[in-house]
C-alpha cells in the first residue's frame, strides 16, 4: 500500500528487518539471508505499522483495522491482540514494556504489554491522524507529530503536552531524538514541511 503515514519497515537490534506488505509481515535475517513470512492478517485487514522492542525478540505490528499484534518472531507466533483504537494504527514507539501507538482515530494509546488490562493512558492532543511516535533515549519523554503539521512533546506520565511545535506546514512523521545530547529533537514532515 503506497501511504506516506504508515512505518511499514523496522529493524531490530538482533540484525533482523520487519516489512510490512499488504496484509503479511515478512522478516529478514541480515545474518542468514533468510526471509520468512511472520503472519498474514487475510483479505480483511491491512498492515499498517510494525515496531520492534528495544531487545529485539518481540515485534509490534498494527493494523487497518484498528488492532496491535505482538509477535515473537523466534517462535512465529502471536502472544496477543490488543483493541483500543478505532482507526488503522499508522505509527509505534518502544518504551520498555510500554508501547504507545499512534492512530487516524487522533489518539495515542500507551499500552503495558505485560498486564491483562493492558491500557495506561489515552492521549488526545492531535486534531487528525498521529503519524509519528518516538520516546527519547532516556524514555521519559515521547515526540509525537501529526497531520495536523503540530508537534507535541509529552512526559512519561503526562496527559497534556508539554511542548508544542506549531512551525511545520505539512503532517509530521519524522522525529529524531538525539541519543548524544538530552532534549535534542529534530523532527521532518511532508513535501511542504521545513
Amino acid at each position: 500500500q503506497d501511504d506516506f503515514y504508515l512505518n511499514l519497515l523496522d529493524w531490530s537490534s538482533a540484525n533482523v528487518l520487519a516489512v510490512g506488505l499488504a496484509n503479511c509481515v515478512y522478516l529478514w535475517s541480515a545474518h542468514t539471508s533468510e526471509v520468512t513470512k511472520l503472519c498474514d492478517l487475510g483479505e480483511d485487514d491491512m498492515i499498517t505499522s510494525v515496531g520492534w522492542t528495544q531487545r529485539g525478540h518481540h515485534l509490534a505490528v498494527g493494523t487497518n483495522s484498528g488492532a496491535v499484534q505482538i509477535w515473537d518472531h523466534a517462535q512465529c507466533r502471536k502472544l496477543r491482540t490488543m483493541g483500543g483504537h478505532s482507526e488503522r494504527v499508522g505509527s509505534m514507539a518502544w518504551n520498555g514494556y510500554v508501547l504507545s501507538t499512534g492512530s487516524r482515530d487522533r489518539s495515542i494509546l500507551h499500552r503495558d504489554v505485560r498486564e491483562a488490562s493492558h491500557s495506561i493512558a489515552k492521549l488526545t492532543e492531535h486534531r487528525h491522524e498521529v503519524c509519528g511516535l518516538k520516546w527519547s533515549w532516556d524514555g521519559q519523554q515521547l515526540a509525537s507529530g501529526g497531520n495536523d503539521n503540530k508537534l507535541f512533546v509529552w512526559g512519561m506520565r503526562s496527559c497534556r503536552p508539554e511542548l508544542k511545535f506549531t512551525e511545520h506546514e505539512a503532517a509530521v512523521k519524522a522525529i529524531a531524538w538525539s541519543p548524544h545530547q538530552r532534549g535534542l529533537l529534530a523532527s521532518g514532515g511532508g513535501g511542504a514541511g521545513r
